[in-house]
């Protein structure tokens, strides 16, 4: 018979979870982004490890598949945030050694980035224009 707490043993904690903080939200470049490409953010947040920022990859097929849209609906979506300073690509697609496609390498701007530079937060200053 076992003494532990029936109700304990399957918990493992709350998992994981995309935080979007307060003062990212009350921003003006958020206030005014359309939903795809906030859809598009939390789709890379939600790649984000809390180590892997400037190395998270996201193909435009398939933030196409996550978000359920076409594939080439994603990419205005891709630029805008570029635009806004929410992310921007690290390393741009390339074919690999044997041919085949690499996709995009992306960093957070809200984020610091693995290799010790702080947060960019390019958003904060967007004016709208």
């Amino acid at each position: 018979m076992s003494r532990g707490k029936p109700y304990k043993r399957a918990k493992k904690g709350a998992g994981r979870h995309v935080q979007l903080p307060e003062w990212l939200q009350a921003s003006q470049a958020w206030a005014t982004l359309p939903p795809g490409p906030r859809a598009l953010y939390i789709e890379l947040k939600r790649r984000f490890n809390g180590r892997n920022n400037g190395d998270i990859f996201l193909s435009h097929r398939d933030a196409a598949a996550a978000l359920n849209v076409h594939r080439n609906t994603v990419g205005p979506w891709f630029r805008e945030l570029e635009r806004r300073g929410f992310i921007y690509m690290t390393r741009g697609p390339h074919l690999g050694p044997s041919g085949i496609g690499q996709a995009s390498v992306w960093a957070l701007g809200e984020e610091a980035t693995q290799d010790g530079r702080s947060a960019r937060r390019d958003f904060m200053r967007w004016t709208g224009t």
